[in-house]
């Protein structure tokens, strides 16, 4: 059995460490995003978490190489008592780094993430390298008329978040980059049910089933969403061995090579749910993989 592909360099996800019982509650309130972009012609990893604390909202901009050296970081701490906006700005090895946020008007759902409302923008040496939110407008006249608003050229290729429920979980993914935004919903009933089955549906057409789950509790399959390959894996051990607080870990990644899928998926039983050979997702994505989306499932007490 080998762990789930790694979306987040060496601290990725591991199937064996995924259901930890050490996984705080307040792990669990939090989204994590990664854009790749350029800084001088050099791509970097720009990795945006949203945190929702007792303390409220907050969040933290990394940026890294691709050898994984951390060029900054930027924690931005709760506002509930603080000002929801500002900047900062940063001397890196190659330049000066800006980042400008406005959430004063944003707008959240159950979780960390702001639905809209709202401004984030990295800039480096007067380039626009990252422009997230729906008040790109307002973000250009806060920042220098200078900055490139056209397109920042920033790729986003990776999201973790914890979602939760009793028998539906629901998520939102886009899986392929300024591509449309997607319904997923997971359905597992496995309480008090001998022969559980794990439903996955897009949009609210099913895409997935796994009968005989207490025998197939790890595997992957491939899905098509909008004609694009999407490798699905899962590992939902704790759900039916674990105990009451432990939780699943899915993974929708798009696939590298359609024709080698498609290839290997007429060539083999359909129902024969194996655990293929996966690079790490770092290595993966730097050779144009795609986009991958962890989700970490929880039941609610």
């Amino acid at each position: 059995m080998r762990e789930f592909p790694s979306c987040f360099g060496e601290n990725g996800v591991q199937v064996a460490d995924s259901s930890s019982s050490s996984t705080t509650r307040a792990a669990q309130n939090v989204v994590t995003c990664v854009y790749q972009c350029k800084l001088r012609g050099r791509s970097c990893l720009i990795t945006v978490s949203w945190t929702k604390t007792l303390m409220g909202q907050g969040l933290s901009v990394g940026i890294d190489d691709l050898d994984n050296h951390c060029l900054c970081k930027v924690e931005i701490k709760p506002w509930l008592f603080s000002k929801r906006k500002g900047s900062k700005n940063l001397e890196v090895q190659y330049g000066k780094i800006d980042i400008f946020w406005d959430l004063s008007c944003a707008k959240f759902g159950s979780g960390p993430e702001p639905l809209e409302g709202f401004y984030l923008a990295v800039v480096f040496n007067h380039e626009m390298v990252l422009l997230l939110g729906d008040l790109k407008n307002e973000a250009c006249k806060k920042i220098d008329s200078d900055c490139a608003y056209a397109h920042s050229g920033a790729i986003f290729i990776a999201k973790r978040e914890h979602i939760f429920g009793k028998k539906f979980y629901g998520a939102k993914a886009q899986f392929c980059d300024k591509g449309q935004v997607h319904d997923v919903k997971i359905e597992c009933d496995t309480v008090g049910l001998k022969d559980p089955c794990l439903v996955i549906q897009i949009d609210s057409k099913t895409v997935m089933q796994v009968k005989r789950l207490m025998w197939k509790f790890r595997g992957n399959h491939t899905i098509l969403v909008d004609g694009i390959p999407v490798e699905v894996f899962w590992d939902v051990h704790d759900w039916l061995f674990g105990n009451a607080m432990g939780n699943a870990v899915f993974m929708f990644q798009t696939c590298i090579s359609t024709e080698k899928l498609w290839a290997d998926q007429s060539a083999s039983d359909p129902s024969a749910l194996t655990w293929p050979y996966s690079q790490q997702f770092r290595d993966s994505q730097l050779q144009g993989l795609g986009f991958s989306l962890i989700l970490y499932a929880w039941k609610n007490e």
